[in-house]
């Protein structure tokens, strides 16, 4: 099924791919819905949970907390940042051992992200970024610009579609410091073009730090290949963490020996338990630690990098594309008529793994989708994420809701 078909697919043909669909059993893997959710298309805003997430925490609770008490913290428990973050860099990130750490929230580690990147080029006042990237990191770019007195660039593409290389090259001077982008948009699934845009960076001597809030677990990474200097993202989406699980952080390691993060907590310091007078930072992608581990958010992790690990992150790609391709198929002729445009890509290179239909009565179409056990996202001013989640998704799922958004138009 493509998006160049000239006939809307059937249910017939969603129970088709399922039949076919290697990935099928991973489905097997994941706690039951609510009897009434006819469909769950938003794990690209909150993952479904895995049953091993529930053993591993109970596992934990019953056995490591309550039988080993404040042991456990000189047992592993406080070199599970850097272990699950290298267990993630390996199942998604196309990342060495030692250059990812998983702690604190997307915002948080975004925020250390920028200051360290910004450390790395003194003089430099001008960063790049763009207006339909997700509000918090234009937030606290507006917020650095306020503080450290930069001067703020922005890009505004099409809200439907991305960022291009071309738009960087046009924006980025001598006088850039940083590119910010999100590698998935939030909106319309754009997928960017990461490698050309971070070498454009590199070329007029400016960093780049990437937000892979919607890619990581849905689409193939290589931050090392590309010489992402800096990244982050959240693990409640595509690597079904838990809510609020903690994030990731990976820094270059050609940039090791200069981090300068803003936050200076007592595990971001060398000997964190001498409890010494002043900061000094640990050594590698430790100095981006701050605080105490979330050790719960990080078993979630645990379990959602192994997943993705055994799946294989280029098979999830695979299926990404399937489901949207199937959505944006159905769409183009049941929606369309309907009066919905598709705010996301045609071109599945270009595309993540949701796709956007769009509707001036988006809001109040989307309430009575929730009512009827279709779990969409609203995101205003007139959009319907359909977020594909490829591992608890099946295709026949994703027809049954497109049609009954079909019959509540």
């Amino acid at each position: 099924m493509t998006t160049t078909d000239t006939t809307a697919p059937t249910r017939a043909d969603a129970q088709a791919l399922d039949a076919a669909d290697p990935l099928a059993t991973f489905r097997e893997r994941y706690l039951p819905m609510d009897a009434d959710v006819v469909a769950y298309l938003d794990g690209n805003s909150l993952g479904r949970p895995l049953t091993s997430i529930a053993e591993s925490w109970q596992s934990f609770t019953a056995q490591q907390w309550a039988g080993r008490l404040i042991r456990g913290w000189s047992e592993g428990w406080m070199d599970l940042p850097e272990r699950v973050g290298d267990e993630l860099a390996a199942a998604a990130l196309g990342a060495a051992p030692g250059t990812t750490i998983i702690a604190d929230s997307t915002t948080v580690n975004f925020y250390k992200a920028m200051r360290a990147a910004l450390n790395l080029r003194p003089g430099r006042r001008k960063v790049v970024l763009d207006r339909h990237n997700f509000p918090t990191n234009r937030y606290v770019v507006e917020s650095l610009a306020r503080d450290l007195d930069l001067e703020l660039v922005w890009l505004d593409p099409p809200i439907e579609g991305g960022v291009t290389p071309d738009d960087v090259a046009a924006a980025i001077d001598e006088q850039t410091a940083v590119v910010t982008l999100s590698q998935i948009a939030y909106q319309s699934a754009y997928l960017a073009d990461a490698p050309a845009i971070t070498r454009i960076a590199h070329e007029a001597g400016a960093l780049v730090v990437w937000d892979l809030c919607h890619s990581v677990g849905s689409t193939e990474i290589e931050l090392d290949a590309w010489d992402v200097d800096f990244a982050v993202g959240c693990t409640y989406k595509f690597v079904g963490a838990g809510p609020g699980a903690p994030a990731l952080l990976y820094a270059n390691r050609r940039h090791h020996d200069r981090l300068d993060q803003p936050i200076w907590g007592w595990l971001g310091r060398r000997d964190s338990f001498e409890m010494e007078q002043g900061f000094l930072p640990a050594a590698g992608i430790r100095a981006m630690m701050s605080g105490t581990p979330p050790l719960l958010g990080l078993l979630g992790v645990r379990e959602g990098a192994a997943v993705i690990a055994e799946a294989g992150i280029g098979a999830i790609r695979a299926k990404a594309i399937a489901l949207t391709e199937l959505t944006t198929a159905y769409a183009r002729e049941n929606l369309v008529p309907l009066g919905f445009s598709i705010a996301s890509p045609l071109d599945p290179a270009r595309r993540g793994g949701h796709v956007t239909i769009a509707r001036a009565d988006a809001r109040e179409l989307s309430a009575r989708l929730i009512d009827a056990g279709v779990l969409i996202d609203f995101r205003a001013p007139h959009g319907i994420r359909i977020g594909l989640s490829p591992l608890p998704t099946s295709f026949t799922e994703v027809w049954d809701a497109l049609d009954v958004i079909r019959r509540l138009s």
